[in-house]
């Protein structure tokens, strides 16, 4: 009966180093899964930052544009205001009354406007 008993040895062996074989393959193979998923998202990742970039850079741009309109308008509602200011010194105390209000609600919209823009472009 020795050799029942070596065989059964053997064949314990054998399963053994097969069930070593399988969980190793099986480590590999995770490892391996762990590996792409890193360079899947690595590769994901780079356009991402790219477009983050490109984003930034665009605002940065319309902000700037904003800015320059802006600055322009002014100018035009500075000349506006400078060339009809004799004209509304010259009318009756309540219609001048009525140009002023006007005047400081446009101001006010135009702060408003500039506030909201700001933020949208933040």
């Amino acid at each position: 009966m020795p050799e029942i008993k070596d065989i059964t040895q053997e064949i314990t062996k054998a399963v053994r180093d097969a069930a070593y074989v399988v969980v190793g393959l099986g480590v590999l193979g995770v490892q391996r899964a762990q590996v792409r998923r890193h360079e899947l998202v690595k590769r994901l990742a780079e356009p991402r930052t790219q477009f983050e970039d490109r984003l930034v850079d665009a605002r940065g741009e319309i902000t700037k544009r904003v800015k320059d309109v802006d600055t322009v308008v002014e100018q035009v509602i500075g000349r506006l205001e400078a060339t009809l200011e004799p004209i509304e010194g010259r009318l009756p105390t309540q219609a001048r009354d009525l140009v002023k209000q006007a005047h400081d609600q446009a101001r006010e919209a135009r702060q408003q406007l500039r506030t909201l823009l700001h933020n949208v472009a933040a």
